[in-house]
């Protein structure tokens, strides 16, 4: 009889409302230093709606990006930038986002946020072009990593 040695969990401390608003204020300071008006909408691991800010001047669909992005990075653990291939019409998966009752968004703008190398939540842009929204999701994450 073997005995296998079983690591316990280490606690992750989890997206705290204070993360979500330092992401909030880095992606639209990004932004704002871009020229771009933007929706910023923050996950926390369970897919729940921590923070969300639309700034005055973007699109009204940037709320609704923001959030589909965000819920795609959480859900995949992946950042929707490099998802976009995968669904095009030759790509893998190009029928999940029809596969699914869901909201996911492949477009960039979208990155899971990780703590201890842990999923603890998403963070969601829109409103600038995708590689823009990319941008200030990772500047972002940055300000977050401190």
């Amino acid at each position: 009889m073997s005995t296998t040695a079983v690591t316990p969990l280490t606690a992750v401390t989890p997206l705290t409302i204070a993360d979500a608003e330092t992401l909030v204020t880095a992606a639209r300071t990004a932004a704002e230093a871009a020229g771009v008006a933007v929706g910023v909408t923050v996950l926390d691991a369970g897919g729940h709606l921590l923070a969300f800010r639309r700034d005055d001047r973007a699109v009204l669909i940037s709320g609704e990006t923001s959030t589909r992005k965000a819920y795609t990075a959480l859900q995949l653990n992946a950042p929707t930038a490099d998802l976009v291939d995968l669904v095009k019409p030759d790509g893998p998966f190009h029928s999940l986002p029809t596969a699914l009752d869901r909201p996911l968004l492949f477009i960039a703008g979208g990155v899971p946020v990780h703590r201890d190398g842990r999923l603890i939540g998403a963070l969601g842009i829109g409103g600038g072009r995708p590689e823009q929204d990319h941008g200030f999701a990772t500047a972002a994450l940055r300000e977050l990593a401190g």
